[in-house]
């Protein structure tokens, strides 16, 4: 256990003056009840609250008020289900016990959204109009598709605010007033955003809204990361700035192996003659995964206004032979640009 997990653990039969000073000690508002090492109730400054107006006294036993039907994880819990989870129910925190119902942690809402600092901005692409996804995208903007009840830039926001980066921008076009009315100033989601708004009747492709960015941004030394706003991923942000950065490249591009599996067997002949026989084979290829790091002097060189997509600027980049690298993303990663790839995001039949 961590020094605060031990702070705001007390057994079963200790007194609600205990669970008072167990709940100042760790600063989380909640004290966790365990017997045998098994968590088996918590209690919140709430409960004692309720409990002493209705004629608890501070030396009763704390089990008499301990709530047994608490939400909890396992260790293998990922941290989106997580913040659904708290978001669902309304939690702060959320123990974590392991497959016996030994207490193992502690989730806290405020670390969950709130990594180490990063100094380093992050633009999110979302103005497209998603037409792969329609009819499901002519009243909402594909980022904004809901996916285990949360829209799927919103996992995205989270993901970068849970990985330490405090100011976003968001690329807007179709139907920004959406994503701006539900991210505001980013302050609930515990960070800042900030909008490039994109012209209606103009889109800017996959890269032209970098030339909105401004020019405390164009003009910072730091890398930019860059992603689009339909992806589901936990990738590691850090990894691919700090990958960027070691290798002096001007643009990272993130990677996934795509697999395909042909149906037929395959042949290789000589004239007339059959050479080799692979039986359905397997092929794969590394394909762009929609996440990049940008050095600012390739930003500084996008005029505002200007569409463009990603291929272009690389494609530039590489005619000028200025480095030009790859970073293989892990983990999870699912692009939700057709209806198929919404159905499997959501679990469902295809």
């Amino acid at each position: 256990m961590n020094t605060r997990l031990a702070a705001i653990t007390i057994a079963a039969d200790a007194s609600v003056r205990d669970a008072l000073r167990a709940i100042d000690r760790g600063s989380v508002g909640l004290a966790l009840v365990v017997h045998g090492g098994r968590l088996v109730g918590t209690l919140t400054d709430g409960d004692i609250r309720r409990a002493v107006l209705g004629g608890a006294t501070l030396d009763d036993r704390v089990e008499t008020y301990a709530n047994p039907d608490f939400t909890a994880v396992d260790p293998e819990t990922d941290r989106s289900w997580i913040l659904d989870l708290m978001q669902a129910r309304s939690l702060r925190n959320i123990p974590v016990v392991d497959a016996g119902g030994r207490l193992v942690g502690l989730h806290v809402l405020g670390e969950l959204i709130s990594g180490e600092p990063r100094p380093e901005r992050a633009l999110i692409m979302a103005g497209g109009r998603g037409s792969r996804l329609q009819p499901l995208t002519e009243v909402r903007p594909k980022p904004m598709l809901a996916v285990a009840g949360r829209p799927i830039l919103e996992r995205i926001v989270l993901h970068l605010v849970g990985c330490g980066f405090q100011h976003l921008f968001i690329s807007v076009n179709y139907l920004a007033e959406q994503i701006e009315a539900h991210f505001g100033t980013g302050e609930r989601f515990g960070c800042r955003i900030e909008y490039l708004y994109e012209n209606a009747s103009a889109p800017l492709g996959t890269a032209g809204a970098l030339g909105l960015l401004p020019d405390a941004v164009r003009s910072a030394e730091l890398p930019l990361l860059v992603m689009n706003g339909d992806l589901l991923t936990q990738f590691s942000p850090a990894a691919l700035l700090d990958h960027h950065v070691a290798r002096g490249n001007v643009i990272t591009v993130g990677t996934r192996d795509y697999l395909h599996q042909i149906p037929f067997g395959v042949v290789e002949t000589d004239g007339d003659r059959l050479v080799s026989l692979r039986e359905k084979p397997t092929e794969g290829w590394q394909v762009n995964a929609g996440i990049y790091a940008l050095s600012t002097g390739v930003i500084r060189r996008i005029g505002a206004g200007a569409a463009l997509d990603m291929p272009e600027v690389i494609s530039d980049c590489l005619g000028r032979e200025e480095p030009v690298g790859a970073f293989a993303v892990e983990g999870e990663w699912l692009d939700v640009g057709r209806v198929s790839e919404l159905r499997r995001a959501r679990g469902d039949a295809p």
